[in-house]
């Protein structure tokens, strides 16, 4: 298993388009000067030695040893001594709603990231439980399989947004069906399938799928996030969602739709607004469940891998030294012996 042990420092990746933006600029601005003193083929004539190529070599050498260097500071390890640990614990599948209507806001920060923050509050909870994620709107997909590993969870859980599913709708029933599919085949282990929603625009058929998750020994959890009232819907652009007359979307939430979900499927609904009254009583349902035994694989022992890339950025280096920016005279030289 490859890890990093201080990843905060990938962020400093983020130099490197900046820096080629200065780079880009620096070259237009020269450019720009030399047309002050002539057509740029006479200066090409006048300048035989200068090379147009040599000088992006060297700068495109600099970077990936920079960006090298980087994930050095990160301090890449790769896992070497693997245990098979048996822990008494459940397993949760947890499906959450990325339609557009999630982005309203009668929940702060919104729907979305509220709905964010309470997994990641209840992954922190979790000690020898499993974990997977799920996310949905007119479709679904799996973004996490089922896992012990939190600090992938939470890594997956920031990078959820709207803009992974292009389908609208709330297909909750799809969601369900994945999840059933989802979880490991070991026996008597407490099985939860929480689902985050606000239930805009439901497909239909999730009672179904409920009902069918409970017959297997699965619990549904359903979450409503927002207002009954409703709220309009942000459009990402400073404004908000408009319908074919030219008035704001509203988006409210669907309790009773909720509600029966949630009852089909053996578990309870849970109101989630601007307390932490939704993520007590998660926690709380939870705890009920059946904690049976099951097995992770863990990584116990790691050994540090930045020798080899120190040893790239190395010879990355050199490379740049021994690059001229002015044409290789060896060349201009055999050039001219082909044309005697």
């Amino acid at each position: 298993m490859f890890r990093f042990e201080n990843p905060i420092y990938l962020y400093l990746l983020a130099l490197i388009p900046v820096l080629v933006l200065i780079r880009y600029v620096a070259f237009r601005n020269k450019k720009n000067k030399l047309k002050k003193f002539g057509e740029l083929e006479l200066l090409k004539q006048l300048m035989p030695d200068v090379s147009r190529f040599r000088p992006m070599v060297k700068f495109c050498l600099l970077l990936a040893a920079l960006a090298i260097l980087i994930v050095m500071l990160a301090r890449p390890q790769m896992g070497t001594k693997i245990s098979h640990e048996k822990r008494n614990g459940i397993e949760t599948m947890i499906a959450v709603d990325i339609s557009n209507s999630m982005r309203a806001e009668d929940v702060v920060p919104s729907r979305l990231d509220k709905s964010k923050m309470l997994i990641e509050n209840m992954v922190e909870n979790f000690t020898n439980d499993k974990v997977g994620l799920i996310v949905f709107a007119g479709d679904a997909f799996i973004q996490l399989p089922i896992t012990s590993d939190y600090v992938s969870a939470k890594m997956f859980l920031q990078s959820i947004d709207p803009s992974l599913i292009a389908t609208q709708g709330t297909d909750i029933a799809h969601a369900i069906d994945m999840a059933m599919n989802s979880f490991t085949q070991q026996e008597k282990v407490g099985r939860a399938i929480i689902i985050i929603t606000d239930g805009e625009d439901h497909e239909g058929g999730a009672v179904e799928a409920a009902k069918a998750a409970r017959k297997k020994g699965m619990r549904v959890f359903v979450l409503g996030v927002g207002s009954p009232k409703g709220s309009p819907v942000p459009d990402g652009n400073g404004g908000y969602l408009l319908d074919n007359t030219g008035t704001e979307v509203m988006s409210a939430l669907n309790e009773q739709m909720c509600m029966q979900i949630a009852e089909a499927g053996g578990g309870a609904y849970i109101h989630v607004d601007n307390t932490n009254d939704a993520q007590e009583r998660l926690n709380n349902e939870l705890t009920k469940l059946e904690k049976g035994e099951i097995t992770s694989t863990v990584y116990s022992e790691y050994d540090e891998q930045f020798q080899a890339f120190g040893i790239l950025a190395l010879l990355l280096l050199i490379i740049e030294i021994c690059v001229l920016e002015s044409k290789n005279p060896l060349l201009k030289n055999l050039k001219l012996f082909k044309k005697k």
